[in-house]
Order: C-alpha cells, then sequence, then structure tokens
C-alpha cells in the first residue's frame, strides 16, 4: 500500500537518488507483491540513510518506518517524515503505543521496517550485536511475513557518495517461526532467528 506522495517520490526522485547514493540492489525479485499481503522488512542498520536505501530497493510495496519522536517537533521535516509514512516512537524505553501501532498497521495491510538492532552499528559486524525482540512481536502477533536485507558499504560505514549495495533476501513466512506461546523466550529466539538470516545474506554478500 503506497501513499500517492511516495509513489510520485519513488517514480521521479526515486532514480535520482539511487544514481547520487550509488545505490546498487540485488534479489529485488525476492520482494513480495501487494497481493502477497504485507511484510516487516528487516536490516542490519549502519546510519540513519538506512531507511531509505530500502526504500530505494523495495518497489512493490512502501514500508513505514518508525522515526523518533523528537523529529516530529521539527517544523517542515515533521511533515515529510510523516507524508513518508513514518511515525513516532518513545526510544528512551519500551513504546508500548508504537508496537500496537505497527501490529495494527500490518493487520491494515501496510508494511512496516524495523531494524533489530535497535540502533545504529557503524562499523560493527552485525553477528557480535545485540538483537531486540520487538521485531518478533510484531511478527507474531500480526502474523506477518519477514523480509531480511542486508545493506553492505566499505568497512560497514556509510559516507556519503560511497557505494551500497542492498541485498534484499527470501521471505520468512509466519509459519517458519515456529512460534510456541507455551514456551519461554520465543520472542528473543524468534528475532535472533531472522537476525541470523540478515547476517548471512550479508556474509554470503561479502564473498562474492
Amino acid at each position: 500500500m503506497k501513499s500517492k506522495f511516495y509513489s510520485w517520490l519513488k517514480k521521479y526522485v526515486g532514480p535520482i537518488v539511487k544514481w547520487m547514493f550509488r545505490i546498487h540492489v540485488h534479489g529485488a525479485e525476492n520482494e513480495p507483491v501487494q497481493a502477497d499481503g504485507p511484510y516487516v522488512v528487516i536490516s542490519n542498520h549502519i546510519s540513519n540513510a538506512d531507511p531509505v536505501f530500502l526504500c530505494v530497493a523495495l518497489a512493490h510495496q512502501q514500508p513505514h518506518f518508525m522515526a523518533k519522536k523528537e523529529l516530529f517537533k521539527v517544523p517542515l521535516v515533521n511533515k515529510l517524515v510523516a507524508a513518508l509514512g513514518a511515525y513516532p516512537v518513545d526510544r528512551k524505553g519500551a513504546d508500548v503505543g508504537a508496537i500496537r501501532k505497527t501490529i495494527k498497521m500490518l493487520g491494515e495491510g501496510i508494511s512496516i521496517g524495523l531494524f533489530p538492532q535497535g540502533h545504529r552499528q557503524k562499523g560493527k559486524d552485525p553477528r557480535e550485536t545485540e538483537v531486540r525482540s520487538g521485531v518478533a512481536m510484531v511478527a507474531v502477533r500480526a502474523k506477518a511475513t519477514v523480509l531480511p536485507c542486508f545493506i553492505k558499504t566499505k568497512k560497514r560505514k556509510w559516507t556519503p557518495f560511497c557505494r551500497v549495495d542492498v541485498y534484499v533476501g527470501e521471505p520468512i513466512p509466519f509459519e517458519e517461526l515456529n512460534y510456541d506461546s507455551e514456551q519461554v523466550g520465543e520472542y528473543a529466539r524468534i528475532s535472533e532467528y531472522v537476525f541470523d538470516k540478515v547476517c548471512d545474506i550479508g556474509e554470503k554478500a561479502n564473498e562474492q
């Protein structure tokens, strides 16, 4: 489900952004089409520009990302991020309202973008970083497909005009998560499982 403004940006501004930021997309055929239902796209997190990279890479659906609530207090910026489909989250604690909104949006057919690492992990090996369980909570409660992606840059850092490779992995259907409500720690297990898929994509990309 794309907004008219987002569709306009994708058509006219997207190619310019892709050229300027030297974004190369791999595995675009793996992205579910709108008829397949919404998904939760997840990725490693190395820069503030990561949502832009993912939006350029994904063609069939519009992923909506959480953005820190402070941005919505800045004149003009607040209108732009809202128009792009972003919604506020309080990053200082567990924002239950934002989680509920995310699940509700998925139920309405709207795709979501989340970073399991929570914060940017510039220069770090993603396998050595902590993964939060929010992505699993959202995917389980919405019974959503998870789309793993990997953003590759030199030395796991992003600087203006450096090459950016975005790898789109194969979707992980909800059934593959094997959620068991009777087991303790399922959200942590599932979050680790799906983020392992992200890391696998990155490691294969590094071998090329």
